[in-house]
This record gives C-alpha cells, sequence and structure tokens, in this order.
C-alpha cells in the first residue's frame, strides 16, 4: 500500500479554530471580572471618590466674577432641570440666588462645597425659588461646622419664609448635635437668619423704581430694584459687581410693567432673564385640556401675564447695552437642546451680543482686567 493510501486511512484530526483561541482567554477575562467584579467596583469607587471630594473649583478660578446655574428650570416638571437657583462667586465668597427644589445637591455635583456659601439671596417667594432653604442650610451646617445660621437676604417677607423653614427643621436641628456632638454639628449653627430690606414706596401706576445698595463686603456690592410680578409682591431684581464685572438676575418679572429696569441692567456684563415661550407653552396647554386636565391647562394661560418671553429679554438686553444673555427659569420644559430654537425664537436677532439657554450646570466666567465672557458647563 502506497504511503498516500496510508495516509488517507489515518484517522483524522479535527482542528481547533483560530477563532476558539481568541474567545477562551476572553471567557477568562469575563469569568474573572464577574468573580472580583466587588472587588473590582470598590476600586473604581475608591479612585472616582478621591477625585470628587478632593476636588474644589473655586481653587481653579482665576479672579473676577463667576456665575453657575444650579438650577434652570420652573414649576412644570423637567428632569433635566432643578427649580430656580443661581450661583455667584467673588473672590473668596460664594452666594446663592434662590433656592428651588432640587438646586442643593446640584451646587455639590458642580465642585462647591456647601459650606462655603455665605448668604442667599431671595427674588421673590413663590415656592419654586425658595423650596430647598432647608436642604441647603443643612448642607452648609454640616459639612463646615458653622457656628451661626446661614444669612437670608430678601426684601420684607423674607422674616416669615425663614421662621417657617425653622420651625420645620427644629427637630432634625436638634437630632443632629445629639448624634454628632457639638464640635462637628454647633447647635447654633443650623437653620436660617433673616436679613431683610425695604424697597421705597411703589408708585401707582408703575413708575421707574430706584434701585437700593443692600449688600456691600469685601470688594462685592449689590443693589436690589423692585420688579412687577403680581401679585407674588415683593419681587426684586439684584445686580452684582465685583473686581470691575457685573452681572445682573432679573428674578420673575413682566418687563413691559417694570419700568426702569433697562437702566439697572445698563452695561452689565451678564444679563439673566427668566425666559417662557407662549407658542411652545400653548401646545403643551392644549394638550393637557385634551387629556382631561382643565385645571392644570387654565393655570398654564394665567401664567402668560407675569413672565418676559425671550424676545422681550433679548430687547431690553439691547436696550441695556448689556454684553451678553442667558435665559432662564425655561418654560415650557425642553426635552432636548435641538429644540432651543423654537423657544428662543427671534431673540438672538435682537440682541447683538450672546444668547443662551440656561442648563444646569452651565457657567460664565468673566475675569478681572478683561471684557471676556467665557462660557462653560461646571458637571
Amino acid at each position: 500500500m502506497s504511503e498516500q493510501i496510508k495516509q488517507d486511512r489515518a484517522p483524522s484530526r479535527k482542528k481547533i479554530p483560530v477563532l476558539a483561541f481568541l474567545l477562551i482567554p476572553a471567557a477568562l477575562i469575563v469569568g474573572a471580572g464577574l468573580l472580583f467584579q466587588a472587588d473590582i467596583g470598590q476600586r473604581v469607587y475608591e479612585r472616582l471618590a478621591t477625585q470628587r471630594a478632593q476636588f474644589d473649583r473655586m481653587a481653579t478660578l482665576e479672579p473676577g466674577l463667576h456665575v453657575a446655574f444650579c438650577g434652570t428650570g420652573a414649576p412644570l416638571p423637567d428632569p433635566s432641570r432643578a427649580e430656580s437657583c443661581a450661583i455667584v462667586i467673588a473672590g473668596n465668597n460664594l452666594f446663592v440666588i434662590d433656592s428651588g427644589s432640587g438646586s442643593t445637591v446640584n451646587i455639590a455635583g458642580m465642585g462647591l462645597a456647601p459650606d462655603r456659601i455665605k448668604a442667599v439671596f431671595l427674588t421673590h417667594f413663590h415656592s419654586d425659588h425658595i423650596a430647598d432653604l432647608g436642604n441647603l442650610a443643612l448642607q452648609r451646617w454640616v459639612n463646615g461646622a458653622h457656628t451661626r445660621p446661614l444669612t437670608v437676604i430678601g426684601p420684607s417677607g423674607v422674616e416669615q419664609v425663614v421662621a417657617g423653614f425653622n420651625l420645620a427643621y427644629a427637630r432634625d436641628q436638634i437630632f443632629r448635635p445629639a448624634h454628632h456632638g457639638e464640635n462637628v454639628v454647633p447647635s447654633s449653627g443650623g437653620g436660617l437668619l433673616a436679613a431683610a430690606f425695604e424697597l421705597p414706596e411703589r408708585v401707582t401706576p408703575p413708575a421707574k423704581e430706584t434701585p437700593v445698595d443692600i449688600y456691600s463686603a469685601d470688594g462685592v456690592s449689590v443693589t436690589a430694584m423692585r420688579v412687577d410680578h403680581d401679585p407674588a409682591a415683593p419681587a426684586v431684581a439684584y445686580r452684582f459687581e465685583y473686581a470691575g464685572r457685573s452681572v445682573v438676575f432679573s428674578g420673575d418679572l413682566i418687563m413691559s410693567r417694570s419700568p426702569g429696569f433697562a437702566d439697572f441692567a445698563q452695561g452689565a456684563d451678564l444679563l439673566v432673564v427668566e425666559g417662557l415661550q407662549p407658542s411652545l407653552l400653548s401646545v403643551l396647554e392644549q394638550n393637557v385640556i385634551a387629556r382631561g386636565d382643565p385645571n392644570l391647562g387654565a393655570i398654564m394661560q394665567d401664567v402668560l401675564d407675569y413672565h418676559t418671553t425671550p424676545a422681550e429679554a433679548a430687547d431690553v438686553a439691547q436696550l441695556a447695552q448689556a454684553s451678553a444673555l442667558i435665559l432662564n427659569h425655561v418654560v415650557p420644559p425642553l426635552p432636548s437642546r435641538l429644540l432651543e430654537p423654537a423657544f428662543l425664537r427671534d431673540a438672538p436677532s435682537r440682541f447683538d451680543g450672546p444668547v443662551r439657554v440656561a442648563r444646569d450646570g452651565m457657567s460664565v466666567s468673566m475675569p478681572e482686567g478683561s471684557n471676556e465672557i467665557q462660557f462653560g458647563n461646571w458637571f
């Protein structure tokens, strides 16, 4: 028998595919990952926690005035936005403007330590601007061993708001020191302390309002001016100035009934104005009525008469010769950034500077000794 025939009759040997050699190590890696996933997760968490806990946003900022948004929504539910809240950083000073629901966790999420907060300024007393005050005071207190309550600055009526939160948190302010001790959580530091300021007498019909100086320390000056957000009165706008830079927050207002606002905002580096787009809100209104909820539909119709449209905000920014405009307190909710042009409509064409729609985590830096305005994101 020839050698060739012997080879043909020899038992055949199955070849292992090359792919199998690749799959075997991969399977071992996956198996090891499953076996040690708790340990791997522990290591990953340790790394992330170290990066987050040791990061100090304020230490990274150049000298100047800085603004960040910890809440850019309104009472209508919006999963992507907390309710009204903004941050102003001037040197070593950290201020909060309004404290809407969900905003406190965003402050920490932006790398800002709540215990650094010096004071809160309230524009008015609607629930979506005050709902998180209790949590804000708590986080500042327990993170910083403060011996004095958090100061809340606002127009007349702030005393009642503060008293209500202090009453609601009275039991909690007993529990914390009892558990952690006076050295860690001093009893004297819990809660809020109201600091009310007086506004000039209101003129009827509405006339040009006179701003009042309400704060001056460490190179930071703050002025307030009454605006019309009736029946939510008093309501005010704030102007912060530091290191030659300035930012104005409108709070909630109807621009046509707030004479003098353009003068108040004159030359501001940054103008932050609430924004409601009626054409989009009407779509929401029609749909909630169609589903059988006429009460909510009526509320949506009502809010039209005491808010400001993006076009109106752009017009006043142009009149005030502001350098940049941000639309805040966004109504209605915008599920996607792709909807921002529909929200803004022709507002960008009515103002010479940049126009932005505020988002939670958005930041604006205005360096000292410069006209530059830097937009960023602190999330």
